[in-house]
């Protein structure tokens, strides 16, 4: 099911250069399910047509208080009742601080106002000197205070030419703040370290061995444990994956950064979720040079050492995290998982067929603890983790 199906949100649009994302995000919330009604201020006209926004969206588009084509001239009231946000994408300076100062003076404040327990999101969007202006980061701390969520800014080039805070944060930034805030905040508060990708074992300056994990499994079990509420580290391997949005990343390479990486993090982590696919050994005589092939075209004799087991040392921590460990198996599954899970001393292992998801966009989970063994349905892999996300916060001790 998607994201967003059968929910309807409504999209204010304040004046701004940004506008022209908001066409781009209005098309993305509908890919996910959303239906989306459409509210301009004035201003926002100059910058995108409400004739745009109308053919994209299917519905009318709201800019006029005193719009005849409402039965009751109540739009300010209709709009959001069943709604569940308003999203304000782009906001401007001045809209932020009517909205901070209960100003209703058209259409889409007065909607704000009136808008009773529907949420509200803003996505800033200024020059980096109206964003870091006292004034407008009073208001924004008062938006806070009252409950708004303020998604961005992002950084970068501005249209004006400039560059700092202040760019709205791009589409697909916003769709998976908004696919974030309608999930529920299993792990609020909580701060959690993962690990994703492959390591990287240099031989020589040019060849190194890897494995084919592509990344996809950690990275949809962070963006899942974002949208529950969590603090994330996401210490990842090479892979030509982004980001999550809203998720830390620290980049590393061979299995001895990645230790480093998460032992650095580790102490302060509520809890640890090892999905790496991490070299067991790595070649201890690598070369300084390209090793180049000799009159008997004989390979290099590459000498093994073993790496530290990250798992293992990190649930061995006094008062370290809760330890989540991964087993991608070809072949007797649930004897090797249990066998690792014991080894390892975790309390939760997640077990899958590496033949049938490493590189894939599905996965099935089985799931190994005391209670027993819990296998998951064939989901994709954003879906399946966030079923390991309920899983893992139902058996999560409390906060002390």
């Amino acid at each position: 099911m998607p994201d967003l199906d059968q929910q309807r949100f409504v999209l204010g649009l304040t004046g701004g250069i940004a506008c022209y994302k908001s066409a781009e995000l209005l098309r993305r919330m509908q890919d996910h399910g959303a239906t989306v009604d459409v509210v301009m201020t004035e201003a926002a006209t100059h910058f995108i047509t409400a004739t745009t926004m109308q053919a994209l969206s299917g519905r009318p588009v709201y800019v006029n208080a005193w719009d005849s084509r409402v039965p009751n001239s109540m739009a300010h009231i209709n709009l959001t009742r069943g709604a569940r946000a308003v999203v304000i994408a782009p906001a401007s300076a001045d809209f932020l601080a009517k909205l901070a100062h209960g100003l209703a003076d058209d259409l889409l404040s007065t909607l704000c106002l009136a808008r009773g327990g529907c949420p509200l999101l803003v996505a800033p969007a200024m020059n980096r000197e109206m964003w870091e202006h006292p004034a407008t980061q009073r208001n924004v701390r008062q938006l806070r205070q009252d409950g708004v969520l303020v998604l961005g800014p992002g950084t970068g080039e501005q249209a004006c030419g400039e560059v700092g805070d202040g760019r709205m944060l791009e589409p697909d930034q916003l769709l998976q703040e908004l696919v974030a805030f309608t999930q529920p905040k299993l792990l609020a508060g909580r701060r959690v370290v993962i690990t994703a990708g492959p390591t990287s074992e240099k031989i020589d300056p040019v060849r190194v061995i890897t494995n084919r994990s592509s990344g996809k499994t950690g990275y949809a079990i962070a963006r899942a444990a974002h949208e529950a509420g969590a603090q994330v580290v996401l210490v990842s391997g090479p892979t030509a994956l982004p980001a999550p949005h809203g998720v830390r990343r620290v980049d590393v390479e061979s299995a001895a950064d990645m230790h480093a990486a998460v032992m650095a993090g580790a102490r302060d982590a509520d809890l640890f979720i090892a999905v790496a696919a991490v070299a067991d050994w790595h070649v201890a005589n690598a070369s300084g040079n390209k090793l180049k092939k000799n009159a008997s075209n004989q390979p290099p004799a590459l000498q093994f050492a073993p790496n530290p087991d990250i798992l293992a040392e990190v649930a061995r921590l006094p008062d370290g995290p809760w330890c989540v460990g991964f087993a991608a198996e070809t072949e007797n599954l649930h004897e090797h998982a249990q066998a690792k899970r014991q080894r390892k001393g975790v309390p939760l292992l997640v077990g899958n067929l590496a033949q049938d998801s490493m590189g894939g966009d599905t996965t099935t989970f089985v799931l190994f603890d005391d209670q027993g063994i819990e296998e998951l349905p064939k989901l994709s892999k954003t879906d399946a983790a966030r079923r390991l996300i309920k899983a893992i916060a139902a058996r999560l001790p409390r906060k002390a």
